[in-house]
């Protein structure tokens, strides 16, 4: 296994309007992903996603940048990171497109940057099969999120 990059294709029953706003807006990421969210979705902009109870000392705090926010069509950010600030060598980046399918969307999602942080074996397979499962777990969630928004007759 080479550990280089995780990889979705999704199918949504929503305008890539809508699908934008479930992934790029703070109120509709902590429906599916995070307990809590705060972002601020233009290129350069920060913010940070909390895993676990926001008052809780456990709770587990991610902070993101946003490198990219072309809607409705890309949203990309860096997260996972040490240091001050997101780098190539120091984060993880997150790159979501969404296609025009007929009355709906594709999304690919795409999350680079394990083998660039420098870990050591174990800890690089045990953070990929984390976030492969964590995946897993919230994007057919997002895909549910995005079909509520949507009102079928």
């Amino acid at each position: 296994m080479e550990y280089g990059s995780i990889e979705r294709e999704l199918r949504i029953d929503a305008t890539p309007e809508v699908v934008y706003e479930v992934i790029s807006s703070a109120e509709h990421l902590r429906e599916w992903w995070p307990d809590d969210a705060e972002l601020d979705a233009v290129p350069g902009g920060t913010g940070t996603i909390t895993f676990g109870d926001p008052g809780s000392p456990d709770a587990k705090v991610e902070q993101l940048t946003v490198v990219e926010a072309d809607p409705p069509r890309r949203f990309a950010f860096r997260w996972v990171y040490d240091g001050d600030s997101a780098a190539p060598d120091n984060s993880l980046l997150v790159t979501i497109d969404l296609v025009p399918s007929g009355d709906g969307t594709v999304l690919r999602f795409k999350e680079t940057g394990f083998r660039e942080r420098g870990w050591e074996a174990a800890v690089l397979e045990q953070a990929y099969r984390d976030h492969v499962q964590g995946w897993d777990h919230f994007l057919p969630r997002l895909v549910a999120r995005a079909n509520s928004l949507v009102a079928r007759p």
